[in-house]
């Protein structure tokens, strides 16, 4: 690196504070001012040497329904960027909004200025603005770009990147498709940022019935009366409030999805919504999975996926028949379907799988590892109870070097002292004690001392056993098979894996009633934050702890980590990870990428509200 990190955060001012630039015609058109014309759907797509991106605002409708959006050359999702490993390429992004915005590129290697999040690693595209990226891809795959400007993302600031390898591809097909699975409401985010504050459960339109009430004991209905939520609170927001798109469509649509019989199709598959997991299948038709955040991972054969937002997998089916395949995207909390059909002949549509029955969250959702189902047997869900899973987050697969210390596990504290409600910042919680066979809930008392307690935690997980092997909410009972952590591995092998030169241990903290979330009980704020810090190629072993009873998506810019899943040197590369309720989740990093970075619960609403912090990695020859 030629430049200081001070050199460099003056020339990202400088890049974000340039001069308004003419626009072409068609940029300045319709789409311009607030409320513009009507924003078209589906995916163009734009390559060569220069990109040139329009952020502007219209109108969006699907399903009957309409409402404000904001889309980039004029569509929802935007275009397509496509360029190839090693070809130089600058993306130029204009803002027509009279709003500041920006665009992340999401999985992408590139300078930390250019990461686009303002705040953090450059101060945003002012209104009529210019910012130019100069890119040459270092890396293959599918990945995807997103606006980090307030909640500009739900209103439909995001679309697909696909970057080419500079050799042969080792995934071999004759076609590909990409499906962008996304949300549409006419509701504006920040009306919904405000219901969820006033009333988290707001639109929780999925209630416990008397059926699900009877076949839980007395004590477990005592449980989640304390609690103040009901098992089926899965989603902070989802159906009917949104109609589920993919690729702009809306299930009212019937897109369709060409393909030949005997042809090796490639489903590229990225969650670009701003707060819904998907349960991927179709019925009939296996799915290999190739691809995991854009890093080519070993074949895996499976019938059903669940991909947290943020997550692209890359999967290839091979129709050897004429027919329509039903490409169903169900959200995890059963209210609602994306839908496409994969389909031989035009006008030929897949017949859609009903909404299966609501999932209930369990106790082992809040922590307590009471020999419910936890992870799986190897082989993915087949209906039977799997094993309960080893804990690989102080393991050392293969390494060369000693290894680091073991990180704070606080699952083996005395039991007996957890229903004292004690209360390190002096709160009097024994009038919320959480108390189940001597498990308090609440009882901060037993988290690290770096965790800011105080009314933004309102649940401890007793025994965060690590899940890699859980194929998600709903998914651990189905009669086929499933794909989870566990078995993804790196197509290829890390040969040179060094040890951890250190661990850490960070905690998911919230309040679902308060609608606050957090890492380590300390909000992201605009100033007097302190980042977390790595010196300069540094091994970093980091435990992710989930004290709440929602799946987070944690997404790391800058970087790949390696998800620590039991596969040694074939430990696969990601940049968003699934820590699901009451559990814990580790990865291994290398920080060799300097500068300022953004690290982040995925779930727009959660990091709105405070789940994000900035990771800082040194330059070469700078203290961390």
């Amino acid at each position: 690196m030629k430049f200081s990190r001070r050199q460099l955060i003056g020339h990202s001012a400088l890049l974000g504070a340039a001069a308004t630039l003419p626009m072409p015609a068609w940029a300045t058109g319709n789409m311009g001012g607030k409320m513009g014309g009507a924003v078209r759907k589906g995916i163009d797509q734009v390559s060569g040497a220069k990109i040139d991106l329009h952020i502007a605002e219209g109108s969006f409708s699907t399903g009957g329904r309409s409402g404000h959006a904001i889309a980039v050359n004029g569509t929802v999702p935007g275009p397509l960027i496509r360029m190839k490993e090693g070809e130089p390429t600058l993306l130029s992004v204009h803002n027509m909004l009279d709003v500041d915005s920006s665009i992340h590129w999401h999985g992408l290697l590139l300078p930390f200025q250019f990461d686009g999040v303002p705040g953090i690693s450059f101060p945003g595209i002012k209104p009529g603005a210019r910012f130019d990226v100069p890119y040459t891809p270092r890396q293959s795959g599918t990945y995807w770009w997103h606006s980090h400007s307030g909640l500009q993302e739900q209103a439909g600031h995001y679309g697909p990147i696909i970057i080419d390898p500079a050799g042969p591809d080792p995934v071999q097909y004759d076609r590909e498709h990409i499906i962008l699975l996304s949300e549409f409401t006419p509701m504006h985010p920040h009306q919904i940022m405000k219901k969820l504050k006033v009333a988290e459960g707001y639109f929780s339109m999925q209630k416990t019935t008397a059926t699900d009430d009877y076949a839980l004991s007395g004590e477990q209905r005592r449980m989640w009366g304390k609690m103040r939520m009901m098992p089926t609170d899965i989603a902070d927001v989802s159906a009917p409030t949104y109609t589920y798109l993919i690729n702009g469509h809306g299930p009212d649509d019937g897109l369709e999805l060409p393909y030949q019989p005997g042809e090796r199709v490639r489903l590229r598959i990225i969650n670009g919504s701003a707060m819904s997991f998907f349960n991927i299948r179709l019925p009939g038709l296996p799915m290999t999975v190739v691809q995991a955040d854009g890093q080519n991972v070993q074949p895996v054969e499976v019938d059903e996926l669940q991909i947290g937002v943020a997550e692209t997998y890359d999967v290839i089916v091979t129709p050897t028949a004429d027919g329509a395949f039903a490409l169903a995207a169900e959200s995890m909390d059963r209210s609602g379907m994306a839908q496409a059909s994969l389909t031989s002949q035009p006008g030929r549509k897949a017949t859609f799988p009903a909404l299966r029955d609501p999932p209930l969250l369990t106790m082992a959702d809040m922590g307590m590892n009471h020999g419910e189902n936890q992870g799986d047997t190897g082989h993915g869900a087949h209906g039977s109870q799997a094993a309960k899973p080893e804990d690989h987050g102080n393991m050392n697969h293969g390494a060369t070097a000693s290894p680091a210390p073991p990180a704070t596990d606080h699952s083996g504290h005395d039991m007996s002292a957890m229903a004292t409600g004690e209360d390190r910042a002096g709160q009097d919680m024994a009038s919320m004690n959480m108390d189940m066979g001597g498990m308090n809930m609440r009882d901060t008392s037993k988290l690290p001392a770096d965790v800011k307690v105080g009314p933004g935690i309102d649940m401890v997980s007793m025994n965060p056993v690590d899940r890699t092997g859980y194929p998600g909410l709903g998914l651990d009972d189905v009669p086929h098979r499933v794909l989870n952590y566990r078995m993804l591995k790196s197509l290829e092998m890390d040969h040179n894996k060094r040890a951890p030169d250190r661990e850490m241990e960070l905690h998911l903290t919230g309040n679902m009633e308060r609608y606050m979330w957090s890492f380590d009980g300390k909000k992201m704020s605009a100033v007097g934050d302190k980042p977390i810090r790595f010196g300069y190629n540094e091994r970093v072993r980091v435990k992710l702890v989930n004290d709440t009873m929602m799946a987070h998506p944690i997404h790391l810019h800058g970087m790949f980590f390696e998800v620590v899943n039991g596969q040694g040197h074939h430990q696969p590369k990601k940049h968003t990870v699934i820590v699901q309720p009451g559990s814990s989740a580790t990865f291994d990093v290398t920080t060799d990428e300097p500068g300022d970075w953004a690290f982040h619960c995925h779930l727009l609403y959660h990091m709105h509200a405070g789940m994000m912090q900035t990771v800082s990695v040194a330059f070469p020859g700078d203290a961390a």
